[in-house]
């Protein structure tokens, strides 16, 4: 077999076998999955040509597959295979490394443990946080499922923190309310300490491993394979010993997070690189609301670390450098609590007109040590340690330097409530793909809109993904014969993985990142303009045109990190150019797209979603498809009437 496969292969893939000291080959079992053995998986030797040669391919058969192994990736792929289907779940990192492992806060769910809660005031909360750009038939089913939802993590063993009766413990975040904005703030977001998205990732795995999903460790995913209009599969490189696979199935989940790491100062994890978008973009498929990038108040200042809403939730308190409280001015009500959006905006304009803190007045504190240590050690004891390390500062007895920094993407791939991913046909009406779905962050349902309320991201990739499994179950049996697709198919992922691996030009992945990331951080921040905008997308072309300049040094084909940054920044640029486009053509103020020269929302004009296309390095292409405003049963859940925009301030 290894000799068979040393003369197949092409003159490139023979040096990096040669470079690497190892032959390309077909993996064992054993190094193709954890906890469980593949299912027909077989080595389809001269099946398929790659520059002029033939070369080995895996190829496996299931019927349904997950890429990533986040929240929304183990919920739908534990959901698929307890239900009877061959699942797998294709992931570039060990799951419990995902990044949902990093989000702090909560999960909102009017369990009302607190004091009287009612789905329906979320479902109001939700509508009116995303500025009216949510859809409301899936926020009508998010926040009604939000309960079950719940209580199922706390059934398999999630463990929630409690309050004396033994309930789970629920804090107050920001965009919350009792009695549709008329009873205060409320207390809605259940919580695990401030570690609630580690306690859920390891909850959500060990049930993945429980109904024995299988596996695909440290598997970058290239590309999606289509088939008349179909997806039937996905393209992949398995990183531990470089064997290249192609997956078919009936059903494709994309659940591969969002594009945080696009900008220079985030709260995002470096493998937060977009890459299921950008296999959408490669596709043909349109993106969409890729403009509305939501700030985070408060990532420590110099590192971009995330301290939790949470911390203002259980009382913390935000002030300048004169001393003063001043979310108190920006919104009079709900103070530190205000929309995330809000106090980011807030914050911007406190710096710029000189009342920031530090040497160089560029940062505001977050003040926590008011509260009882007791208090901290219980609820915050996470951020406490990361002020500590990243910081170098006791909370106890010194305030946190904090900056707003990116933190979530409110775009992503359009679908539908059930998880089924969207585009558009030749009339712009809403056309379902095939074989085709979305969850998580990498998703844009829409739920939140023009900017998300904080402890909504977990419900979102916990309902979304088991919405997911739910529809592809209820609609295949396990076992369908695949229909004969062209051999070639997917294959000019591979030619375009081997052309980047053997890639001379002068630049760098990391200069042309951090090129990227710096365009991006400067031209489409919190506060945006035409002419800054504008700039961004002339910068953005240019940064993407020298991508053809990039250089790999490594031409191995095992771990090769050179290599697989590189397919991320392919996938970053991707991100980018789409969110600058957007954000230039939207003339408004609308929740995170905060617009200097169009202060107002005007929703005559831009009540609508934003859908972009992009062919290669070609411009970008924008449609629009209509907002749904109608709910899933208007007697269960009246739709919400747009509000006035506020005009009392210049950041509401």
């Amino acid at each position: 077999m290894l000799s068979t496969l040393r003369r197949s292969a092409t003159p490139s893939l023979r040096q990096a076998a040669s470079s690497s000291k190892r032959l390309l080959h077909a993996s064992s079992s054993r190094r193709y999955v954890a906890a469980t053995e593949p299912a027909r998986a077989t080595v389809m030797d001269g099946a398929a040509t790659l520059q002029g040669g033939k070369y080995p391919l895996v190829e496996h058969e299931y019927d349904a597959i997950v890429v990533g192994a986040g929240g929304a990736g183990l919920r739908a792929a534990f959901g698929l295979a307890s239900s009877g289907l061959k699942t797998a779940c294709l992931t570039k990192l060990f799951p419990t490394r995902s990044h949902t492992v990093a989000a702090q806060g909560g999960i909102n769910a009017a369990l009302g443990n607190m004091a009287e809660d009612d789905w329906r005031w979320h479902f109001y909360d939700t509508v009116k946080g995303a500025d009216w750009l949510g859809d409301q038939d899936a926020i009508h089913y998010m926040t009604k499922e939000a309960i079950p939802a719940v209580l199922e993590l706390e059934h398999f063993g999630l463990p929630f923190s409690r309050t004396k009766e033994g309930k789970i413990y629920q804090r107050a975040f920001g965009g919350q309310s009792y009695n549709y904005g008329k009873g205060g703030q409320a207390q809605r977001t259940a919580c695990s300490s401030d570690r609630t998205g580690h306690s859920m990732l390891h909850t959500l795995y060990g049930q993945s491993l429980r109904h024995n999903t299988k596996f695909f460790i440290e598997y970058f995913v290239l590309d999606l394979i289509m088939h008349e209009g179909k997806c039937v599969g996905v393209t992949a490189i398995n990183m531990e010993d470089g064997t290249l696979h192609r997956f078919r199935s009936h059903n494709t989940v994309l659940a591969t997070g969002g594009y945080g790491r696009a900008y220079f100062s985030c709260t995002s994890a470096h493998t937060c690189t977009g890459d299921g978008n950008a296999m959408i973009t490669r596709a043909g498929l349109p993106l969409q609301d890729m403009e509305f990038v939501q700030f985070h108040p408060t990532g420590i200042y110099g590192a971009g670390c995330l301290i939790t809403e949470g911390s203002r939730g259980e009382g913390g308190i935000l002030i300048n450098g004169n001393g003063e409280r001043f979310m108190e001015r920006y919104a009079p009500t709900a103070k530190d609590l205000a929309s995330r959006d809000v106090v980011s905006r807030s914050m911007t304009v406190e710096i710029r007109e000189g009342r920031g803190v530090g040497p160089e007045k560029d940062h505001i504190f977050l003040q926590l040590h008011h509260l009882p240590p007791k208090v901290l050690h219980e609820r915050l004891p996470g951020i406490s340690e990361t002020a500590s390390i990243f910081a170098g500062v006791d909370v106890t007895k010194q305030p946190i330097p904090v900056l707003p920094t990116v933190h979530y993407n409110m775009g992503g791939i359009p679908t539908k409530y059930t998880g089924e991913v969207l585009t558009v046909d030749e009339n712009g009406k809403d056309k379902i793909v095939p074989g085709l779905y979305a969850a998580g962050e990498a998703a844009c349902v829409s739920v939140h809109g023009a900017n998300r309320l904080g402890a909504n991201s977990l419900l979102d990739i916990v309902v979304f993904g088991r919405a997911a499994a739910l529809h592809i179950a209820a609609n295949m049996e396990s076992g369908k014969p695949h229909e004969k697709i062209d051999e070639q198919a997917g294959m000019k992922s591979f030619e375009d993985l081997d052309r980047l691996r053997l890639a001379d030009g002068p630049k760098s992945t990391a200069e042309i990142r951090l090129e990227m990331q710096k365009t991006m951080q400067t031209e489409a921040a919190v506060f945006r303009t035409q002419e800054t905008l504008d700039e961004g997308v002339r910068r953005m072309k240019e940064v993407q045109e020298s991508f053809e300049q990039v250089g790999v040094k490594d031409r191995s084909l095992i771990w090769n990190s050179d290599l697989i940054e590189t397919l991320e920044l392919r996938n970053l640029l991707t991100c980018a150019s789409q969110t600058v486009v957007s954000a230039a053509a939207r003339k408004e103020s609308r929740g995170a797209h905060a617009r200097e020269d169009y202060p107002e929302r005007d929703d005559e004009t831009w009540m609508k979603h934003t859908l972009s296309f992009q062919d290669g390095h070609k411009p970008v292409k924008l449609e629009y498809r209509d907002v749904i405003s109608t709910t899933l049963d208007a007697n269960e859940a009246a739709p919400r009437p747009k509000l006035p925009f506020a005009k009392r301030c210049r950041i509401c």
